[in-house]
């Protein structure tokens, strides 16, 4: 994180008038954010979405030393920002429409995550948490990241499956970083930390105000491949996410519930509004795949009707899964044996894994067993 740099971001967005829409047409216009609050307010007011009025408080800003403190607390709690101008920012975030233009991050972020959202009922019944947090489980196993909002009931259960199955999670706050809500979830909050992240848009010190959590669901949504909705009432928040995935393009799974529960009303009801029912993680595998890779991934139809006058298509690799490949090319290993050879966290290992499989290079067998597929 470049500190020098980052002010300046900082105090942008704290501006009244400067949002996550056009904040971005004024990087694009100016290129240099230092140079943003020493353009006239004339040359400001050119640029789409800014009114005089912003324009004028932009370069008439004095509050630093303010600014200053703010990144000093960032700092000092081990909170990172992430700008959409960077690497690790969520690639599936970048394409909606009010993307957060930076996230503040604590624990760790990965390149090219297969991220899927569980979300559903913070009064969950036995059977939703059970059902929770098998399938988040069962998918943290293939390499899947879960994405939840650390809530009680269905968010929790989430968090905990992948933490059982030693995978990833992510969850998003919709309140500073250092103002943990629900308190109970503390702990699991310094778990997820470890085995993934929390992320906000918010500044350290946000408390969780009930404005902040439909504007924190599209960040659930948004950087996800899909939403699973399990356990939902008829006016839940997370019919909010599933209004929002389709919004965004995303894959809406539900599971079906008694139709005497009020809980389940909301999932059942989307279903019939044609969500997709899911009775175990292959519904939601089956139909994600052709998201994952799809500009690289050629069709059976066009490959076997060029491979007679045309080279194979290369597909692209990462050095982690051209190691990966280079070890099980002479040798059929078990999962635990290839975390063992490359070093990579149990995390890494599995979501590289799972790429290599959508991609058709290699075969998993009982047992979790790898074998190149020839």
């Amino acid at each position: 994180m470049d500190f020098e740099n980052i002010k300046y971001w900082i105090a942008l967005k704290s501006i009244k008038g400067v949002g996550n829409i056009n904040f971005p047409a004024l990087v694009d216009k100016f290129v240099s954010l230092p140079a943003i609050f020493t353009t006239s307010t004339q040359q400001l007011a050119t640029t789409p979405g800014i009114s005089k009025k912003t324009a004028t408080a932009i370069t008439s800003f004095k509050d630093w030393d303010k600014i200053k403190r703010d990144l000093d607390l960032t700092i000092k709690a081990g909170i990172k920002i992430v700008t959409y101008l960077d690497d690790l920012y969520p690639a599936k975030l970048q394409n909606i429409y009010d993307r957060p233009v930076f996230l503040y991050v604590k624990g760790t972020l990965m390149k090219d995550e297969i991220n899927i959202a569980m979300v559903g009922s913070r009064q969950a019944s036995t059977y939703g948490k059970y059902t929770t947090e098998r399938i988040s489980r069962e998918l943290a196993i293939k390499g899947v990241t879960i994405v939840s909002g650390l809530a009680r009931g269905i968010d929790a259960a989430a968090h905990r499956g992948a933490l059982t199955a030693q995978g990833r999670t992510i969850a998003i706050m919709g309140s500073g970083l250092d103002v943990i809500y629900p308190p109970e979830n503390k702990k699991l909050y310094a778990e997820i930390v470890q085995s993934g992240a929390v992320i906000s848009e918010y500044p350290p010190g946000t408390p969780p105000l009930a404005s902040n959590f439909p504007a924190r669901n599209r960040i659930i949504s948004g950087m996800s491949y899909g939403v699973v909705v399990v356990e939902a009432g008829e006016k839940s928040g997370s019919l909010i996410t599933a209004r929002l995935a389709l919004e965004h393009g995303r894959e809406v799974f539900a599971v079906p519930g008694s139709i005497d529960s009020a809980g389940a009303r909301g999932t059942n009801k989307l279903i019939k509004q044609g969500a997709k029912l899911i009775e175990n993680i292959d519904d939601i595998l089956e139909d994600i795949f052709p998201q994952i890779e799809k500009s690289t991934l050629p069709s059976a139809t066009s490959f076997d009707r060029a491979a007679a006058i045309e080279p194979p298509i290369t597909v692209k690799l990462s050095a982690i899964e051209q190691i990966i490949i280079d070890l099980i090319s002479t040798n059929n290993l078990q999962v635990d044996e290839i975390i063992a050879a490359t070093g990579l966290s149990p995390a890494e290992a599995l979501s590289s894994l799972m790429s290599l499989e959508l991609k058709g290079i290699i075969k998993q067998h009982p047992g979790k067993f790898f074998t190149i597929n020839n």
